[in-house]
């Protein structure tokens, strides 16, 4: 059952990306990866303190001599340097030292704070990441990008800090509500459409399986994504790129993100600005009309929004120029060719942004009709 993937950081091995069932192999793995001997500062949230602290306690220490855990309040509103500030604290009340190990346990929130956390704490210490989301098990614990939000803009404050460890317990889906869930499959939808047309055609035939979250097809969707995101990692570690391509669909739906002040999962507002990211391609002539809705239709059957209400389009516009990936170039905006095939546009223009929002947004004279 467990699957192992190596990634590569300027071409030497850098940490394995371990797939696996339960935390039982978590002892031997931070043997491999040179961390025993080492103290623990477990950072999780509330909500999956509860579910998979104690486990993961129980097992780091068996080859850790101290592990602690931290919990902060769970929610991307807690997502802050008041957060950070808060763990800071608490490792150095607990006489954390630069040989010691961060443990990020939980979903993509609480692993870009552990990260940074890691990335900051007396200039960098080791941190591991065990995701328990789809959407952190696919994307987020992933390649060492970490961050906070700064008021309302989403992971402005961040730092590269790559991770000794990924190991990723499928078994943590079973407990996942539906949303959430939902929201990681925007992310497993953008590999197929950036970069695998194959693998977005296997999706899209195993949409049965995929919602009933089965264990074999769940596996197989994992790892395959993670491969994704390994290739574009080993290329671009630090992205400088191609790994602006993982944006595909960020731009929009961070913007919509900040506007509802995070009330809509990071996931759905992904799944919003692809279909308008896909509606700019059609308009640009790069993909064709049938190839727009096919792309649109199949974020329906996972769960995801394609249509939006009670937005300010001209607003969404002016948070995509504040979004951290805007420089003094533009925008790099992330179009298809077709799908499993994306390049980065910067020549997008506001036109062509009010077109794509104009398309998701389910308006009040919409109504009416």
């Amino acid at each position: 059952m467990p699957e192992i993937l190596t990634v590569n950081v300027n071409n030497k091995p850098a940490y394995d990306i371990y797939i696996t069932k339960g935390f039982s192999e978590l002892p031997d793995r931070i043997k491999t990866a040179g961390l025993e001997g080492k103290k623990a500062f477990i950072v999780t949230d509330t909500q999956v303190e509860g579910l998979y602290a104690e486990a993961v306690k129980e097992e780091l220490s068996k080859v850790c001599p101290f592990v602690t855990v931290y919990a902060f309040p769970f929610g991307e509103k807690n997502k802050n340097l008041e957060t950070v500030q808060t763990i800071l604290k608490a490792m150095t009340e607990a006489r954390f030292n630069r040989d010691d190990l961060v443990v990020a346990l939980g979903g993509g929130v609480a692993g870009d704070i552990a990260g940074f956390c890691s990335a900051i704490y007396m200039r960098g210490i080791d941190v591991i990441q065990i995701p328990t989301t789809l959407l952190a098990q696919v994307d987020s614990s992933i390649g060492g990008k970490t961050g906070v939000d700064l008021d309302a803009y989403k992971n402005m404050v961040g730092a590269f800090k790559m991770p000794s460890l990924v190991y990723i317990n499928i078994d943590t889906l079973k407990t996942l509500d539906g949303r959430q869930y939902a929201s990681g499959m925007a992310e497993v939808l953008k590999y197929g459409l950036i970069m695998d047309e194959a693998f977005y055609e296997w999706l899209i035939s195993r949409i049965y399986e995929i919602n009933e979250r089965d264990e074999e097809v769940l596996t197989e969707m994992i790892k395959t994504c993670c491969e994704c995101k390994q290739k574009i990692v080993e290329k671009d570690p630090l992205e400088k790129g191609d790994r602006a391509l993982l944006n595909f669909g960020h731009t929009i739906g961070h913007a919509i993100e900040k506007y509802k002040n995070f009330e809509l999962l990071h996931g759905e507002c992904v799944a919003l600005g692809s279909v308008a990211a896909a509606f700019i391609s059609w308009k640009k002539e790069k993909i064709t009309r049938d190839e727009y809705y096919e792309i649109r239709d199949m974020f329906v059957p996972f769960d995801l929004p394609i249509s939006i209400e009670d937005i300010d389009p001209d607003e969404i516009i002016r948070l995509t120029k504040s979004d951290k990936k805007a420089s003094s170039d533009g925008i790099k905006f992330i179009l298809l060719k077709k799908a499993g095939k994306a390049y980065i546009d910067r020549n997008v223009s506001d036109d062509d942004l009010r077109a794509g929002i104009d398309e998701i947004w389910f308006s009040d004279e919409d109504k009416r009709e």
